[in-house]
């Protein structure tokens, strides 16, 4: 069975790793914007996961890129660029392959699993909050894993 808090490490790792940001698990990280939130959302299982150590997972993460104001800037907000700026770095850091040999750019690395997919679910996009000068900007990565 996939367990998946490892893989939830690996992920928020790989993202913090390749955005070089601050990357929180289901709350918010200690940091000031621009940060990621990351959401485990959904697990798909085939055959019988607890009866078969061999059998394979879909789990998806929800990636949210947070832009807003700075706690040590006055007046300062979110901006709609930075938000599509870190929804690039997200994509990137997913689904980046090497041209030359067709490994992931940026490898996700689990003892005793590997993935044999990655893709983008979902992108619902940009939002904000004019009260807050928040914007957000929501992706949703499905990744297959299999026992190495």
């Amino acid at each position: 069975m996939i367990k998946r808090l490892a893989v939830t490490k690996a992920v928020a790792a790989m993202l913090a790793d390749a955005s070089q940001m601050p990357v929180g698990r289901g709350q918010k990280p200690k940091a000031d914007p621009p940060y990621y939130l990351l959401y485990s959302v959904d697990t798909d299982l085939s055959g019988a996961p607890f009866t078969d150590l061999n059998e394979d997972a879909s789990l998806v993460y929800q990636v949210t890129a947070v832009s807003g104001p700075s706690t040590s800037t006055a007046s300062s907000a979110g901006y709609l660029d930075q938000a599509e700026w870190m929804a690039d770095k997200a994509r990137e850091a997913f689904l980046s392959r090497d041209p030359r040999t067709g490994d992931w750019v940026y490898p996700l690395t689990v003892p005793g699993y590997r993935v044999i997919c990655r893709e983008l679910e979902t992108e619902p996009g940009g939002t904000s909050d004019p009260t807050d000068g928040i914007i957000s900007y929501v992706q949703r990565f499905r990744l297959d894993w299999t026992p190495a």
